[in-house]
């Protein structure tokens, strides 16, 4: 990997966000009171007059972000994921997804590394709840070089974007000559008998559990899909004729969303065996993220056991 220092994608939002500001004039920043949480705080503090909390009201942030949206500013909405997702669901469908409005839903704290906050906070549906959104783009971060090159794109797309951010600090594995492009997944690895295709804080895991493997004769493909819609049709297509055999990877209730997204993809046009590791469509519980990661089995150690014996059948 070509950086071994860990940066959460939260922080690195942050970052993006203030060189948008002093790029751009349309750009403002909406909270609902989280912004030491969400990072946007710093914002604020750089461009007060275009920071807007709305208190403890996430319905109110999302309509107010689309009215914002129709005079030709672009409003980057942050809370927690469980909130931006789960609370103000029936808003982001109606107000932003039906008029296909230029909001920007840049949600933190997603999935089980939340920790000790619990599972009423560990929101591992929100990939499912954006996808049936029509025209919501929806995507997820590896690392701190992605997820800032992922707001600037953002920015740049015209229509509704779902963006989850992470807690916890992960590995950075880009370098800055990166080139990020919506909708493209980009092949970390290349392999002939297992595809593992994965995203967010679990493609560094993906990736060790291919170099573990490795050890043992298996040559694993390794497929970052940061874009989980609209996914990479052509990426999984290939990896589904050349390998045979595919894994899914990701912080999310098996439900719902990559390993959903990837397995319809296949049903129609080239079926193959999947297994899809995440959250079992249960819900987590209060603990330290690396010890909940590892009992959930998002880590390499069961990447690596689920690749084998998903090879053995």
């Amino acid at each position: 990997m070509a950086d071994v220092k860990k940066i959460a994608t939260r922080e690195s939002y942050s970052k993006a966000l203030i060189e948008l500001g002093n790029n751009t004039s349309n750009v403002v920043v909406m909270d609902a009171d989280l912004a030491g949480a969400t990072k946007t705080g710093a914002f604020k503090k750089a461009f007060p007059e275009r920071f807007f909390n709305v208190g403890i009201a996430e319905a109110n942030l999302i309509n107010t972000a689309a009215g914002i949206s129709t005079m030709g500013l672009v409003p980057f909405v942050s809370t927690f994921a469980m909130f931006a997702s789960g609370r103000a669901y029936e808003q982001v469908r109606n107000t932003v997804g039906y008029p296909h409005l230029n909001v920007k839903i840049c949600a933190t704290h997603g999935g089980i590394s939340v920790g000790a906050d619990g599972a009423s906070h560990q929101c591992c549906e929100d990939f499912g709840l954006m996808r049936t959104i029509p025209g919501m783009t929806v995507m997820c971060p590896s690392d701190d070089v992605e997820a800032r090159k992922m707001v600037q794109a953002a920015y740049e797309m015209e229509g509704p974007v779902y963006i989850r951010f992470g807690r916890s600090a992960t590995p950075v594995y880009h370098d800055e000559d990166f080139q990020f492009e919506i909708g493209k997944g980009e092949l970390l690895k290349g392999g002939n008998d297992v595809a593992i295709i994965a995203n967010g804080i679990l493609v560094p895991e993906a990736v060790k559990a291919a170099q573990d493997l490795a050890a043992e004769g298996i040559d694993a493909r390794v497929i970052n899909m940061a874009t989980i819609k609209p996914i990479d049709k052509d990426i999984v297509l290939a990896a589904a004729k050349e390998c045979g055999k595919i894994v899914t990877v990701e912080e999310h209730n098996i439900i719902g969303g990559l390993g959903e997204a990837v397995c319809a993809l296949l049903a129609e046009e080239y079926p193959v065996p999947v297994k899809r590791i995440g959250v079992n469509d249960e819900f987590g519980h209060s603990g330290e993220a690396g010890e909940l990661l590892e009992q959930f089995g998002l880590c390499a150690s069961n990447i690596k056991a689920q690749v084998k014996a998903l090879l053995s059948k």
